[in-house]
């Protein structure tokens, strides 16, 4: 999935998750707005592992070097940013690692913050499992 599909995904599950959070939640106004901005900047930046990826996978930085060179194409075509390179599997480890990573280490500090963590990136990941099996 892209970054902007992703962003969108991002941006309704967070609006959903920071609703149930005002009513079940003692959170100021400016914190549900925060939440929601970390919910979507988290559906997006969530994919930076990738870069980690193709760095084991090859041996080198070029594809980082290549994507900052050209942010937008880095965010719009991620395909392109990524081609040549088998990721699938390891994407989906690495995702997995972090959502438990993540989540365990936010539990620490605060329930409701981790929870909202896990619903955005199981959203994430169900997107991108989805579009790696051609059903969305």
């Amino acid at each position: 999935m892209h970054s902007p599909e992703h962003a969108a995904v991002g941006a309704v599950v967070s609006a959903v998750g920071v609703a149930v959070l005002a009513f079940t939640e003692a959170f100021s106004l400016a914190a549900l707005l925060a939440l929601w901005a970390y919910g979507v900047a988290l559906s997006v930046f969530v994919d930076l592992d990738h870069f980690l990826i193709a760095r084991i996978q090859t041996g080198d930085w070029s594809h980082l070097r290549t994507s900052l060179r050209d942010l937008r194409g880095a965010f719009l075509d991620q395909e392109g940013a990524f081609r040549g390179l088998a990721m699938e599997r390891r994407r989906h480890l690495s995702h997995h690692l972090v959502v438990g990573l993540l989540v365990g280490a936010l539990a620490l500090v605060s329930v409701p913050v981790a929870a909202f963590t896990a619903v955005v990136l199981y959203a994430h990941v169900l997107c991108d499992l989805l579009r790696d099996n051609e059903i969305a």
